[in-house]
């Protein structure tokens, strides 16, 4: 029997391992960097031990360090989560071979899956070798790990050696391994996996199906079980491809395989030896704990010999820190509250009052829906995040909200190239437009009236200025000897934390919560613009400024200061949370300033270039 486990992993997933553990009364032990020394998985897990650094590579890539860890505190099993080391054969032997239970697949399994170029050579498929005019579009995809890192569509055949460029040292950095391989990139095809799980005597289960077709930057977004409109022979062939494919490398533990489905066929994306991020949408449907059945699993227990059955729908979105609006740009600072209501499974690495830092990946939470129908869920998903109470860095919340009441989702009919159709549409600025009247005047109830010189009352309307979703607003209100006035709406309430307003006979609460000069009413994030703008804080027309923290990755070759440029050009790339990001020229003209360099790390707003307009 396990006794203690550690996970070799941080944030949601190690939380979410170990919930179940602490309910089957196993210890548990997490490892954390310098950075995520105050991380929750580090709070709540009964020992932690530290890895010294905050890099990935320096941290939860170091195999050898966590196995000494694992020793160290006790455990007695290691589970490995998702992403990192997760399918990492070298480290699955590491830990077998310390005499610690490993709760996953055969290093041989994760050898022969874990790999994609490896996995579709065992399958018969050949990556693409010499690519042609004839062969776009195509997929740069890294060989290891998942996530939409190292991965690169190539539209433009001059285009391919920097795309292969960027994905090997994407693929570095997230993975500790460099390599990459391409393959034809179907068109908008749904993104369409089985959930297995396979035990030490012979019995594998498919646990239906799940789509993940709303992806950015082939990352998923939202996910659900089971995936809508399949015909029933086409679930069949999945399901017999998916348990072929485990029998094939005799796969032992949860795994997934990933089909891309156009025109009714199924064509075989990749195997993942490991536990899925969207894991808990089979878990609702089928009503069963995956990480529990894992732990049994790799204790020798045997699955009974048929999967319990499907019951209803699950949808689950993922909220990130993140702003899809320019270009999925993570963000990062002091997460001050996130709570969903009630009903609504909330999976996450955070809790109020932690930071978001720069060195890992921005997904904030998942967020899970079950009911009977599929509308039914996504109505529920849907309406819980738009309630949430999501305080801190600008996210992704309104984009999911949106994207879970487009006809196109709420119909089944979505494919791969949804956000590449629809992003403009779903980010374009929609606040509340009483948002900044709401918090005007839970300002000036916070203030209390109190206006200096001698006037009770002032005699001139107040003015206060507020920056929504990069728009500035203004608003104006009146104290009178009744109260707080304002155009056209009665104001029935005005208190530091809520005020009501009623317009055309129908009252409307909000809800106020401020952070210094950031303020969320309800669903609205604002920030209190000063009267008088600081003319310190101004930049020359042109200029380049970094969107996020992070470090310069490299610059173009050749540039300097005085090189011609044109609009779009790429300059140079950043890295932040595991991902780069590409800077490019804003206008065509000439490079007046360049004040970027390989290994410099920045903050948000520093000067990175400036390009005069020709």
């Amino acid at each position: 029997m396990i006794a203690s486990v550690l996970v070799a992993n941080r944030g949601e997933i190690a939380c979410r391992v170990f919930r179940t553990c602490r309910e089957a009364g196993i210890r548990t032990v997490a490892v954390h960097s310098d950075a995520d020394a105050n991380a929750l998985h580090a709070r709540v897990a009964d020992a932690a031990v530290r890895l010294p650094g905050s890099t990935p590579a320096e941290t939860y890539l170091r195999g050898e360090a966590i196995v000494k860890a694992a020793l160290a505190a006790g455990a007695d099993a290691v589970h490995p989560g998702y992403g990192f080391l997760s399918e990492n054969a070298g480290f699955a032997r590491a830990v077998r071979d310390a005499g610690l239970v490993w709760i996953g697949p055969p290093p041989e399994a994760i050898e022969a899956m874990a790999s994609k170029t490896r996995a579709k050579e065992l399958l018969g498929i050949a990556p693409l070798t010499d690519v042609t005019e004839a062969d776009l579009p195509v997929l740069v995809k890294a060989a290891a790990g998942g996530g939409g890192r190292g991965m690169r569509v190539v539209r433009d055949l001059a285009d391919l050696d920097a795309a292969l460029t960027a994905a090997r040292a994407e693929a570095t950095s997230a993975f500790g391994d460099g390599e990459v391989f391409v393959e034809p990139y179907l068109e908008n095809g749904r993104h369409v996996e089985v959930q297995i799980l396979a035990d030490t005597h012979g019995t594998v289960w498919a646990l239906g199906t799940r789509d993940c077709s709303l992806q950015r930057r082939h990352q998923k977004v939202i996910e659900e079980a089971p995936a809508p409109g399949l015909a029933p022979e086409l679930t069949a062939e999945l399901h017999d491809l998916a348990v072929r494919a485990a029998r094939a490398v005799d796969y032992v533990g949860a795994g997934t395989v990933e089909f891309l489905v156009a025109d009714g066929t199924a064509h075989f994306l990749e195997m993942n030896t490991r536990l899925q991020v969207e894991h808990p949408v089979t878990e609702a449907v089928f009503g069963i704990d995956l990480v529990a059945l894992q732990l049994r699993v790799a204790e020798g227990h045997a699955l009974e010999s048929d999967p319990p059955r499907a019951r209803g729908h699950a949808v689950e979105a993922r909220l990130y820190a993140e702003d899809p609006a320019h270009g999925w740009a993570p963000q990062t600072g002091r997460l001050h509250r996130l709570a969903v209501p009630d009903g609504i499974r909330l999976d996450t690495g955070y809790t109020d009052g932690d930071d978001i830092g720069v060195h890992y990946d921005a997904m904030l939470a998942k967020a899970v829906a079950h009911a009977p129908t599929r509308a039914e869920a996504v109505r529920r998903l849907a309406g819980a995040l738009e309630r949430a109470a999501v305080h801190g860095p600008a996210t992704n919340r309104d984009l999911l909200v949106r994207s879970l009441r487009h006809e196109e989702f709420t119909s089944g009919r979505m494919d791969t190239g949804f956000y590449d159709r629809h992003l403009a549409d779903l980010t374009r600025p929609a606040p509340d437009p009483l948002a900044p009247l709401a918090a005007a005047l839970s300002d000036a109830a916070v203030h209390g009236g109190r206006f200096g010189g001698w006037r009770n009352l002032p005699s001139q309307p107040q003015v206060r200025r507020y920056a929504v979703a990069g728009e500035e607003h203004e608003v104006r209100y009146h104290h009178t000897r009744t109260g707080l006035t304002a155009e056209g709406v009665r104001v029935v309430q005005a208190g530091p934390d809520r005020v009501v307003l009623e317009t055309d006979g129908v009252q409307r609460p909000f809800d106020i919560a401020r952070y210094g000069d950031q303020i969320h009413v309800n669903a609205t994030r604002l920030t209190a613009l000063p009267r008088f703008p600081d003319p310190t804080t101004q930049h020359a027309p042109g200029s380049l400024l970094a969107p996020m923290p992070g470090t310069v990755v490299r610059v173009a070759e050749g540039l300097t200061e005085g090189t011609t440029v044109q609009a779009g050009q790429p300059l140079l790339w950043l890295e932040a949370m595991k991902m780069e990001h590409r800077i490019t020229a804003p206008t065509t003209g000439t490079l007046a300033e360049l004040n970027a360099v390989p290994g410099q790390q920045v903050t948000v707003g520093s000067l990175l270039a400036v390009v005069q307009e020709t």
